[in-house]
């Protein structure tokens, strides 16, 4: 091992992107609060499935098990859920043996407020609003989209990102839409040496980096992954980026427009970050997804 970490890695995962409550929401939306809570009090004793995020989530607190005293990871609980309606998730969260101690139940109120003083590396919801907030403070965040797909777990942790508007910020972005494939292939080769500025999943990817700093190379439980659109000569600038950066990609994939979901499947994601909506409905398809609401792409969508 390469030395400690000063701090875990904090991910500030939803009730509903832990586990399956869409009945519940349904409830919510149709008949109110009163009904939602008298449901889910009915069915404390009822467990939970899982939902999307839960795989994820068991092999991020897994990485605790791997021959340190000190915490690596810690997940929070976040819901809009009371202390009451929410015994029913601490009941599942014990069932399933999940590692989680810290939560936050806001009683009906947004809950992204408590985001920020647990200290967040990446915040993972269901609601985009949520979403947003943390983006716009500057955390890492996903909207967890509806996906049954099922990775085999082989005990190592695998994420995939997106490059621009993602781990990048969205200015080579803002050239392909204003001017066309031609123009950005020029930009990106003119600018093949000048790293790119970070986008919101930066932070994350360099916390992610020191993390597996703690193991030799080829016995890191993690593995990540670049997918990205771009194709060569685009491809430079990105690698070059990543270095100036001294941030570690395991594998990267240069797809030149090519659908995403096949390639994402193949490496076996236990989550895939993107900013455009057509890549995600692709990739949810293949792996679990979280859709990063960021970059003009997202702009142009809000307009509308």
């Amino acid at each position: 091992m390469d030395g400690k970490l000063k701090n875990p890695l904090v991910v500030a995962i939803s009730s509903r992107a832990l586990f399956d409550l869409e009945r519940g929401h349904q409830i919510y939306v149709e008949k109110g609060v009163e009904a939602y809570c008298r449901y889910q009090v009915e069915r404390e004793d009822e467990l939970l499935e899982p939902g999307v995020a839960f795989p994820l989530a068991q092999k991020l607190l897994a990485l605790n098990d791997q021959g340190s005293d000190a915490r690596r990871v810690e997940v929070v609980l976040i819901s809009r859920n009371s202390a009451d309606t929410g015994l029913r998730i601490f009941n599942s969260i014990a069932h399933y043996q999940l590692d989680i101690t810290r939560a936050a139940f806001s009683g009906g109120e947004s809950p992204f407020r408590y985001v920020t003083p647990f200290s967040t590396d990446l915040y993972l919801s269901a609601d985009p609003a949520n979403v947003r907030q943390a983006l716009d403070a500057h955390i890492a965040a996903a909207t967890i989209l509806p996906s049954r797909t099922h990775q085999e777990n082989d005990g190592q942790l695998r994420i995939a990102f997106d490059g621009d508007a993602v781990l990048f910020a969205d200015d080579s972005e803002r050239i392909y839409q204003a001017e066309g494939l031609a123009a950005f292939a020029a930009a990106e080769k003119k600018m093949a040496s000048t790293p790119m500025t970070g986008g919101p999943f930066r932070k994350f990817l360099q916390s992610l980096h020191e993390l597996q700093s703690q193991w030799p190379r080829d016995k890191a439980p993690i593995r990540t992954a670049l997918i990205t659109a771009r194709s060569a000569p685009a491809h430079e600038r990105v690698i070059r980026t990543l270095r100036a950066w001294d941030i570690r990609i395991d594998e990267a994939v240069f797809l030149g427009g090519l659908d995403k979901g096949e390639f994402l499947r193949t490496f076996g994601a236990d989550i895939f970050f993107d900013d455009q909506t057509g890549h995600c409905e692709s990739a949810r398809q293949h792996v679990p997804t979280g859709h990063v609401p960021h970059g003009v792409t997202n702009l142009k969508s809000l307009e509308k």
